[in-house]
């Protein structure tokens, strides 16, 4: 049966208005959970609900060369760290992880295929004031913007620092910023979505994925960047709801491990991928709580 005209003129606005409301849905019940979290004092030990396929955002994986400056700078940047375990500092749905078993990474997060990585906070001027008073050298935003401001970690994570004026805690986790040459770029967001079961969408015309707690953004680079692994950044990190059944969903996906699936003693389960780009992956399985 041929469809009317003014029927093919209605879908697209009405199935755009379904994504936009299912989208602001998710927004708005990841943002009361967080809220909710704040409120009871326990934001720092949870992490944002797990999406469709099981994936929320995990941490950053620093090797230190100085692990008492880095934990110095997240903590005064208002990071909580963490008394039990291996050195880390946990803002509202990620950590940072500041020691690795093999040692002290070399080269920071610039000319890596991670170039920067991402915080939001509730006012740029307000907390760059707060930082300086504790001795955080904080650079300034481009083109003097006054809602962008950079701050680099002693082993040189580069991190970028953006506003958002309607959140309602200080700080927390924003963006991944991935630099690839531009024909790398559609492909990687599609690897990123499919792989993650993340959102593909775009921001301010550029390319991005969505996922709990993370948006992953794609720049362009006039060449190939390096892989993380054994930089000061040396891996990202996913938290998975259960890392026996995504392992086998990537694999049907033609995405082979780094190593076995292992289980420490506390419980957690990790295992490691690489991205086709060089980016190291860690996924991360927590035991229930």
């Amino acid at each position: 049966m041929q469809i009317p005209v003014y029927a093919k003129i209605q879908r697209r606005p009405v199935v755009e208005y379904r994504r936009n409301l299912e989208a602001s849905m998710r927004n708005l019940i990841a943002g009361l959970w967080l809220a909710s979290m704040l409120a009871s004092g326990t934001a720092f030990a949870q992490y944002f609900p797990f999406n469709e396929v099981g994936v929320t955002m995990g941490h950053w994986h620093i090797a230190s060369h100085d692990v008492e400056a880095n934990k110095n700078l997240f903590a005064a940047m208002g990071g909580t760290p963490t008394t039990t375990g291996n050195p880390s500092v946990q803002f509202p749905g990620h950590r940072v992880n500041l020691t690795l078993g093999g040692g002290a990474g070399s080269g920071g997060s610039v000319g890596s295929v991670v170039n920067h990585v991402g915080f939001i906070v509730k006012n740029v001027q307000e907390q760059v004031a707060m930082w300086k008073a504790k001795g955080v050298a904080v650079l300034p935003g481009n083109n003097g913007r006054l809602d962008q401001a950079y701050v680099v970690t002693p082993d040189g994570v580069r991190m970028e620092i953006l506003e958002d004026k309607t959140q309602a805690m200080p700080i927390r986790h924003e963006h991944i910023h991935f630099f690839l040459t531009e024909a790398e770029i559609p492909k990687a967001q599609a690897w990123y979505a499919k792989t993650f079961g993340g959102e593909a969408g775009t921001r301010n015309n550029a390319p991005v994925v969505n996922i709990p707690g993370a948006q992953l953004r794609f720049g362009k680079a006039d060449t190939p960047q390096a892989p993380t692994k054994g930089r000061a950044l040396d891996h990202i990190g996913f938290d998975l709801k259960d890392l026996q059944a995504f392992v086998k969903k990537i694999q049907a996906e033609g995405i082979q491990l780094d190593e076995p699936i292992r289980t420490g003693t506390s419980g957690v389960m990790i295992t490691y991928i690489t991205d086709p780009w060089g980016t190291r992956i860690e996924l991360v399985q927590r035991p229930a709580q």
